[in-house]
């Protein structure tokens, strides 16, 4: 009797022992649940959008240049400042004349003697054709005189006319030569005493006035200080600062989803947001090099404000904003993270949390702007999904909340 119960009591402890290391062995090889992040299934705005940096720029510019070639006086505006048309800008004198150096003045008053000469000597043969042409007219006239008393032939009567016209055509020459010579004496003169070197009390040379075409502000100077300016040079560059576009280089991946009318959201420029209609989108494309060295093909894609201009006063040409083209946009629509998505044999899935397990469940999906994605059908509002499921994450798994 004794021997029985004591091999009982040795079963019962051997038993014992055996279901421990059992549920030892059980508890140490059972799998360990996930720990993973849960997103709760919502409704609520979405959109898709092109982020890309733009800058503001004024639509109508106006490069103000030197309409001729001179001496261009200082330009008193600055940047800023504001014009309106027919504003006077700057002036410019004509070319300052060349200093003359000693030779070059010994050569010019040799000139001015020369013409003088000239001119006298031509004055002399103006006195003497002058006295033959009176001489000539006197002659003829007493000819003529002469003629009605029938003591003079017609022939002599005619070779007297015409010596007296012939005089007096030699008189109108040696005036005009003479003229010619006093024009030559006065440009002798001027050579000789116009140059660099003005005296004090001169008559200012003739002033041109460069004036705005129009009503704006300064932009830029292109030319402040006086000195030689030739034609065509810019001297400073207008514009309207109440009329801004703002031009974005997209990709031209991007590009091609956009066209005329598409709506803008302007972001990043220092105040409230502002919005903006995209009005051309350029048919030529550049190549640029990003940040990190890699060459793109880029579209410029130009946009109109429409925000009231009181709301953006601040914003001037060349600002930096951020540009949200807006392709598609929804006021309510069933949503889930874009993590929580992934493609299986069925199509996309994602990974429901039911009682402490991840289970896996089909979805039909729509837009996606890569941060969430609309649901069409396959979930509920309110349901948790998991995010970022990894590889090591199957249908059925024990799952831990972080």
């Amino acid at each position: 009797m004794t021997e029985g119960k004591r091999i009982t009591g040795k079963w019962l402890f051997w038993s014992a022992l055996g279901v421990v290391a059992i549920v030892v062995v059980i508890y140490v090889l059972r799998p360990e649940p996930v720990w993973v992040d849960l997103a709760t299934v919502q409704r609520g705005p979405m959109e898709i959008t092109i982020l890309e940096e733009g800058k503001s720029r004024v639509k109508d510019r106006y490069v103000v240049s030197s309409p001729v070639a001179g001496y261009l006086h200082r330009v008193e505006l600055d940047v800023g400042d504001q014009v309106i048309p027919g504003e006077l800008l700057t002036e410019v004198d004509p070319m300052p004349a060349s200093a003359l150096d000693a030779r070059s003045r010994a050569e010019a008053e040799a000139k001015v003697e020369a013409a003088r000469s000239a001119l006298n000597s031509l004055r002399q043969k103006t006195q003497a054709a002058a006295a033959d042409a009176e001489l000539a007219k006197a002659e003829y006239q007493r000819l003529l005189n002469l003629d009605r008393s029938d003591f003079v032939s017609d022939e002599r009567l005619q070779q007297a006319q015409s010596n007296a016209a012939r005089t007096q055509a030699i008189l109108r020459s040696a005036r005009f030569d003479e003229e010619v010579a006093a024009h030559e004496l006065t440009a002798a003169r001027t050579r000789l005493e116009v140059s660099a070197a003005r005296t004090e009390g001169e008559k200012p040379a003739e002033r041109l006035a460069v004036r705005s075409p129009v009503n704006g502000s300064v932009l830029g100077m292109l030319r402040k200080s006086a000195g030689v300016i030739q034609a065509g040079e810019p001297i400073l560059e207008l514009g309207d600062p109440g009329a801004l576009e703002v031009v974005v280089d997209v990709l031209s991946f991007d590009a091609v989803k956009l066209q005329p009318g598409v709506q803008t959201r302007l972001n990043g420029w220092g105040g409230t947001p502002l919005e903006a209609v995209v009005r051309r989108v350029e048919p030529v494309g550049f190549e640029d090099i990003s940040a990190l060295g890699v060459e793109e093909q880029r579209v410029r894609v130009i946009a109109d404000m429409v925000t009231g201009r009181e709301n953006w006063e601040m914003l001037g040409d060349g600002y930096r904003v951020d540009a949200e083209f807006i392709l598609w946009q929804s006021a309510d629509v069933l949503q889930v993270p874009a993590s929580a998505v992934f493609q299986h044999d069925n199509g996309p899935a994602v990974f429901l949390a039911k009682d402490g397990q991840a289970v896996m469940q089909t979805v039909k999906t729509g837009r996606s702007n890569g941060l969430v994605t609309a649901v069409e059908s396959g979930l509920a509002e309110g349901d948790e999904v998991v995010r970022h499921p990894g590889r090591e994450l199957s249908d059925g798994d024990s799952i831990r909340f972080r």
